[in-house]
């Protein structure tokens, strides 16, 4: 095209065909089975062929005039998107603006030698305002643009640094997956599919017989237990697989001019940048059962992710998958370009007026519901009294541990240029947030608080979730602590005793 307006790729037509062929398959089918038993099966055939024919022709036919419709270009100083056929949208972003450049491919585009590229600013806004982005064009070409885009002059930075690869796949870290909430999830996706596969094809209560044919003599206690660990280790297989589809080849580089790029997928291929001037710390993820194993993941807290992420994975901060705690450290300090990681940094404790009140939190949410079974024990049946028992010797003693854990997770402190903040149990994060990227302090103080000298802080930024909290400090110190944080920022607000 004229004056540098270049067009998608026209092979997407091609793959617009193809997913809606999938799609009219995966839906005829069970439409075929379902006609198939009030009329003969070759005109039920007929017309689940011609109602996938319409199909396929329609979307590959709409998408035939958007790739007509859609044009870009980069220019000297913005990149353009022109598209839409009766609602004509022209977009623009100054390169100046442009600070991440992110590739993706499905299956069927890296067949095909596509990917999707999305051009992002790193800035809040509604509507994608601040995003690109292009469906798709050949794998060369994405490179150029990233390449393009990216391009800047950056000075060094002082002191020596590593470039290149910063972290690679450990297939041993394949370990930390089923120990995930995904294998639970998935556990239960796979009861649920199995139930509504069946009642496709109309054998659901063939289905529910056989199960219950196998369990005929066994006590109801025992069934629950062998279908549960059926369901986790079902569970456990999918949260296998899907580690290797997201974290296969696994690459963590740092590139000339200040990129961080992370490149991952086994079908669908992910190359996810990140320009270390949007980072403002990182952020060190414990889900419980990864941290039982001692490991930990790493997350940027950088601008512009949590906005991104509302049309995309919600996995594109995670710059390290689970691994090892002291691989999680060290990664941390290469990407924060520091000698040690800050999060491995001592933090202060918390006064026993916190674990307090967790303990509380843990008997208030525990004791509900075993003492509604037992007043309804003694109503109506003597059963109920056990299960009430049952449910009073687990769910208390776990409601403990988990109070006194999340408590001994609390913590604060400085370490040189970052503010360090660490919280949670069943996910305990410690986050290292760079001390100039501090925009505000937020001050809560209930009256259980006030009664117990104990203070929430939560700090503001614009970088990573925009908040992140100090849980129940002791008061005095935990005010001491913004002010020497972000000195001041917090001093006019402050009542100094004469």
């Amino acid at each position: 095209m004229s004056d540098g307006w270049l067009r998608l790729d026209p092979r997407t037509v091609l793959v617009t065909a193809a997913v809606m062929a999938g799609v009219a398959g995966g839906a005829g089918l069970p439409v075929l089975f379902g006609l198939a038993g009030g009329m003969p099966w070759w005109q039920a055939l007929g017309w689940v062929v011609a109602g996938a024919v319409v199909l396929v022709a329609g979307g590959a036919g709409a998408d035939y005039v958007r790739w007509r419709r859609t044009r870009y270009r980069i220019g000297p100083e913005r990149a353009e998107l022109h598209t839409g056929l009766l609602l004509v949208k022209r977009r623009s972003l100054a390169l100046e603006r442009i600070r991440s450049v992110d590739l993706t491919a499905n299956p069927l585009l890296r067949i095909l030698g596509l990917v999707k590229v999305r051009i992002g600013t790193g800035e809040h806004s509604g509507g994608g305002e601040s995003t690109l982005e292009l469906d798709p064009v050949s794998r060369a070409e994405g490179e150029r643009l990233r390449r393009e885009l990216l391009a800047r002059a950056a000075a060094e930075a002082p002191g020596t640094h590593r470039e290149g690869e910063l972290a690679a796949l450990d297939p041993g870290w394949i370990r930390y997956a089923p120990v995930s909430f995904v294998a639970p999830l998935l556990g239960g996706a796979a009861a649920g599919a199995v139930m509504q596969v069946s009642e496709w094809f109309g054998v659901q209560g063939e289905v529910i017989d056989w199960i219950a044919d196998r369990f005929r003599d066994t006590p109801v206690f025992w069934v629950v237990v062998v279908l549960a660990t059926g369901a986790l280790v079902a569970g456990a297989v999918g949260a296998l697989g899907l580690w290797v589809e997201m974290w296969f080849n696994y690459r963590l580089e740092r590139e000339p001019g200040g990129t961080l790029r992370v490149r991952r997928g086994l079908f669908t291929s992910r190359s996810i940048s990140i320009e270390e001037r949007r980072l403002r710390g990182v952020e060190l993820v414990e889900p419980l059962g990864v941290r039982l194993f001692g490991a930990a993941r790493v997350d940027a807290v950088a601008t512009g992710l949590a906005d991104e992420e509302e049309d995309e994975h919600t996995d594109r901060k995670t710059l390290l998958p689970p691994a090892p705690r002291a691989v999680a450290d060290e990664v941390a300090a290469l990407v924060l370009r520091e000698s040690g990681a800050p999060t491995s940094a001592p933090l202060t404790p918390h006064p026993p007026a916190a674990r307090r009140r967790r303990l509380r939190w843990a008997f208030t949410a525990a004791l509900p519901a075993p003492a509604i079974l037992a007043v309804l024990g003694l109503l109506l049946s003597e059963v109920l009294l056990y299960v009430a028992a049952a449910c009073a010797a687990v769910f208390l003693p776990l409601a403990v541990l988990l109070a006194l854990d999340a408590y001994r997770s609390l913590g604060h402190g400085i370490d040189g240029d970052y503010l360090l903040a660490r919280s949670g149990t069943v996910r305990r994060g410690t986050v290292a947030l760079q001390r100039c990227g501090v925009i505000g302090w937020t001050v809560k103080q209930s009256w259980f608080q006030r009664r117990a000298g104990l203070v929430t802080l939560t700090v503001t930024t614009a970088a990573g979730d925009g908040a992140y909290s100090v849980y129940d400090a002791d008061g005095q110190e935990g005010l001491d602590f913004a002010s020497r944080a972000v000195p001041g920022l917090l001093e006019p607000f402050l009542e100094r005793d004469a």
